[in-house]
């Protein structure tokens, strides 16, 4: 066996099962094995892996045990010459395994090697390639340096940003997204260290191969995409800890006394300055947009005053000083306040809550206005003149800064995402109908062909005019057929477009998500399928109270019914079956092969097969029918059954 792969999931299925898809074509050109340890998601990943990839070694933690501890689990029992820490969020290329294998077999000094990494819209993550983070390393990095001058020697070393991206490099660290290692290497470094629950532990183990007498390269000859801050928000202050925490683990293990002990007071400074840095930004981020709204209002407020007096009164200084400086500021507040609590500073921004928190403020004061001593009652037309002005001014801001795509200054306007999805007309088709079911608000441009010999209607032209088609038919994202194009090939086209501001999602065979990421900071865009499965505790809970209500109906109204009934004992059993929880109303068609793997489903007395009393119905679509009902169950779905067939419910 030359390759071990081995995959730790967390609450990932979508990302698990585009990226199983791609490591089960990258293997076909090695000999190896695959490992997937779920540390106890929820999100339904383990029935994912026993349903599609049978023949994947699975381990299922009912905890969750932490990064290093699974990985451990897998790799005591990987046969392979190499093991790969591989995350799932994470797409290869078709030859991504062989190239590695290829360069550590030609390098035998290597004990670990690490690829070029790119996220969701083809941008390179500088972490495929770092630096031992030693005091001063850390200190650079964390407190900025690092990213003021990319190219110096000296306060570049975290990232070895002055280190060509597509050139071979030996460096220190290696990043736990893709991980090769030798296995003789960690049979003399040993294992993950398991007192890292989560970051760290690849710095641990790529500095300990090091110590080994092994040297760990860069090797950007093969590409892969990792949907980097999917399960973490990597900018959070709880991330910011845990990770620098797990610097401070790194270095009272590695660093002599002294050393980790100034390493530590760096850290914990670093902690508090990121703190005061996150805190000051969201207290500006909460002030900045009102303070510029005041400072606009009051502005025309001080122009609108002079004008207002030299047109009504003849004179420039009617008012006294008082108004502008103290009475105006008031009526701000009224106007700042209207437009908070009508939502006009959540984002995106919306222009109607903005206008209507406007129109409440202006009517806040002039109810204030009117319950007031006379004495300070100036006028009630430089309120509406100043409310005019507020308005405009206010609006005109937003919208000034939406035209210059200003962060943060967003319209909420429901405008549809022009989309193209390149594949095979078939493939094409389907995940058409996936976009439709997943209520996204897009508009489709067309299919593009891989060649000239699969053109529809929908194709609006070839791969190898992807740039131009973008330019001309102003796509704003691209879909990628998996079961069409080889992972290499996507991944190159995501390459040769980075300039474009375009997003990319990946559609893997055979599923009902399509998947993609817009940022390194974010999570990554996922379209999927509303699924609305009957085991769900809500819909449970609806068609027992559906079940109930409608027991209790037919039960008063058993006198006059029972009468349309041959079978008037069953009828009235079933009311009685229905109440007690025994059965249900509305259950599986029987003679279905599909039970054990569906949810389990009381007997019913009716089944979806009633809503097509006309059909004969062969196995397979009853297991179809049975398996849409428990898939996409409605309330809605049993009243209509109920209403239709209750003629038959005095079924046994």
């Amino acid at each position: 066996m030359k390759l071990s792969i081995i995959i730790v999931n967390y609450n990932v299925k979508h990302f698990l099962e585009q990226c199983l898809h791609s490591v089960l074509k990258a293997v076909k050109n090695c000999s190896a094995e695959i490992f997937v340890v779920d540390n106890n998601s929820v999100d339904g990943s383990a029935q994912l892996i026993r349903e599609k990839f049978p023949n994947i070694q699975f381990i299922h933690n009912t905890q969750n045990v932490g990064f290093s501890k699974a990985n451990n689990q897998a790799i005591k029992l990987a046969k392979g010459e190499y093991i790969l820490l591989l995350n799932p969020d994470t797409v290869v290329e078709e030859d991504t395994f062989k190239k590695v294998v290829d360069f550590m077999d030609g390098h035998p000094e290597a004990g670990g090697l690490g690829v070029k990494m790119i996220d969701g819209k083809g941008t390179f993550l500088p972490e495929s390639k770092r630096g031992l983070p030693t005091p001063w390393v850390a200190f650079y990095k964390m407190f900025g340096l690092s990213k003021l001058f990319p190219q110096s020697h000296k306060f570049g070393k975290y990232h070895l940003s002055y280190l060509n991206e597509n050139e071979i490099h030996e460096i220190d660290v290696l990043a736990g997204a893709f991980m090769l290692m030798r296995k003789t290497a960690l049979d003399i470094v040993g294992l993950l260290d398991e007192t890292f629950f989560m970051y760290g532990e690849d710095i641990d183990l790529s500095y300990r191969i090091q110590q080994g007498g092994f040297k760990n390269y860069y090797f950007p000859e093969t590409t892969i995409i990792h949907y980097k801050g999917e399960s973490t928000k990597k900018g959070s202050l709880n991330y910011v800890k845990v990770f620098y925490n797990a610097m401070i683990i790194f270095a009272k293990k590695h660093f002599p006394g002294g050393k980790a002990g100034i390493f530590a007071l760096l850290i914990q400074l670093a902690i508090y300055f990121r703190a005061l840095i996150s805190v000051s930004k969201r207290i500006i981020e909460k002030i900045v947009v009102p303070l510029i709204d005041g400072l606009l209002i009051f502005a025309g407020f001080w122009l609108i005053t002079p004008i207002w007096e030299n047109l009504h009164f003849g004179q420039s200084d009617y008012y006294p000083n008082e108004f502008l400086q103290f009475v105006v500021p008031v009526y701000i507040l009224f106007y700042l306040f209207g437009i908070l609590f009508s939502g006009g500073y959540k984002k995106p921004v919306s222009l109607y809550k903005i206008m209507r928190g406007i129109v409440w403020g202006v009517v806040s004061i002039l109810l204030v206005y009117s319950l007031v001593d006379e004495k300070f009652r100036f006028s009630r037309a430089l309120i509406l003149l100043g409310t005019a002005w507020s308005s405009f001014a206010v609006l005109t801001f937003r919208l000034v800064f939406h035209w210059f795509k200003i962060k943060g200054f967003r319209l909420d306007i429901k405008s549809a995402r022009k989309i193209a999805i390149v594949g095979h007309s078939k493939e094409a088709e389907r995940v058409k109908q996936i976009l439709e079911k997943t209520q996204i608000e897009s508009e489709l441009a067309g299919f593009i062909a891989l060649d000239n010999s699969d053109k529809g209607n929908n194709y609006i032209g070839e791969l190898n005019q992807l740039r131009e088609i973008i330019r001309i038919n102003r796509i704003d994202e691209i879909i990628f057929c998996a079961e069409n194009l080889s992972s290499a090939e996507i991944i190159r086209a995501m390459l040769d477009l980075t300039q474009l501001d375009i997003d990319y999602k990946i559609a893997p065979p055979e599923s009902i998500s399509i998947i993609g990421s817009n940022s390194i900071h974010t999570a990554g865009d996922l379209y999927v399928v509303n699924v609305n499965a009957i085991s769900k505790t809500s819909n449970k809970r609806k068609k027992r109270l559906i079940d109930i209500e409608f027991a209790l109906l037919f039960l008063i109204s058993s006198p006059l019914l029972i009468w349309f009934y041959k079978q008037k004992v069953n009828f009235l059993k079933n009311i009685t079956g229905v109440l007690s929880g025994k059965k249900s109303w509305i259950g599986y068609i029987p003679e279905s092969e599909t039970f054990e793997t569906l949810p389990s489903l009381k007997s019913g007395v009716l089944n979806p097969a009633d809503m097509f009393p006309e059909l004969t119905l062969d196995k397979e679509k009853i297991t179809q029918l049975n398996i849409l009902y428990a898939r996409d169950y409605r309330a809605l779905t049993d009243a209509g059954l109920l209403l239709k067939a209750w003629k038959n419910l005095d079924r046994k």
